[in-house]
């Protein structure tokens, strides 16, 4: 029986970073919304996805450098 330890550890990382960010919007947010409001929590909602979208960017862009590699060491 083989383990994939690499795909074990992107899955694993990949669960993680999902579950921060449902935590960071949910718990965030909804303590926004609780204490300030609605138009406050909508403020807060688009300040986390613009602060999150440099992040995104840097992922995309490794997650395509490291696609172009596999495919050209496939030769």
């Amino acid at each position: 029986m083989t383990r994939d330890l690499r795909r074990y550890a992107r899955q694993t990382n990949i669960r993680l970073l999902f579950g921060f960010i449902l935590i960071l919007f949910l718990i965030g947010i909804g303590l926004i919304y609780v204490f300030y409001g609605r138009q406050a929590a909508l403020l807060g909602v688009f300040c986390m996805i613009f602060g999150l979208s440099p992040l995104v960017i840097i992922w995309m862009s490794l997650a395509v450098i490291e696609w172009i590699v596999k495919r050209a060491n496939q030769d």
